[in-house]
């Protein structure tokens, strides 16, 4: 259960290690973070318990990051996503997405966990919790 200052992040990137670091770098900076490395396991977790942020890997095999987080944004509009890559191709299925209404943020594969960090806290003021 969220307290009131804690946020429910997902992490969903099917490299397993990205997930679990990021996860953990999350998990340590005091916010309730869960790795995933399936999106439609994260996606059948978010119908179960709402996140309050989504952290996604770009290209993955299963259901791209972009489609993913237009699904998370039709169940929870107020659910902010960040969408990470460090592939070409990203720039391509963004640009689909923004034709359909959706603006998502997108952070450069590798990332820093202090640039990762500030990108949260900047998000995070637009988040309320219960």
């Amino acid at each position: 259960m969220k307290s009131s200052k804690q946020l429910l992040i997902f992490v969903v990137d099917d490299e397993q290690i990205i997930a679990t670091t990021l996860t953990l770098i999350l998990q340590r900076s005091g916010y309730l973070a869960q790795a995933f490395f399936d999106p439609l396991q994260a996606l059948a977790a978010a119908r179960l318990e709402a996140p309050d942020l989504v952290i996604s890997d770009v290209v993955m095999p299963q259901l791209t990051g972009v489609d993913f987080a237009i699904k998370i944004k039709t169940l929870y509009p107020d659910c902010k996503v960040i969408l990470f890559s460090g592939q070409a191709q990203t720039r391509n299925l963004l640009e689909s997405a923004r034709k359909l209404g959706h603006n998502f943020d997108l952070l450069s594969k590798p990332i820093h966990p202090v640039d990762l960090l500030r990108d949260i806290r900047k998000h995070e003021a637009g988040i309320e919790t219960p």
